[in-house]
């Protein structure tokens, strides 16, 4: 399981630029069933991504393809975690 962080770079301002190919890779990501959540990381400071049934290789190759990082609107942090435990609800994650 991993957590990608998109923190904002100084090239925020270009993000409307590429907010439609950004939202197309969002969602091509929730339809391959790898994204289980996205967000924003409040104040305004970027998005985050839950991301699983991948490997750390094929998501930096997802990450790199996304325009947000491509034209640097974003710099990306993928943090891997290995699940000890978790409620029921998420038990699929284990």
């Amino acid at each position: 399981m991993f957590v990608v962080l998109l923190r904002f770079s100084d090239n925020k301002s270009a993000a409307g630029q590429h907010m439609a190919g950004h939202q197309e890779w969002i969602k091509r990501g929730l339809d391959d069933g790898v994204f289980l959540l996205v967000g924003s990381i409040q104040p305004g400071l970027g998005g985050a991504v839950l991301a699983h049934n991948t490997s750390l290789e094929e998501l930096q190759k997802r990450v790199d393809e996304d325009p947000f990082v491509a034209h640097d609107v974003v710099t990306p942090e993928i943090i891997e975690i290995a699940p000890g435990m978790a409620d029921e609800r998420l038990s699929f994650l284990l």
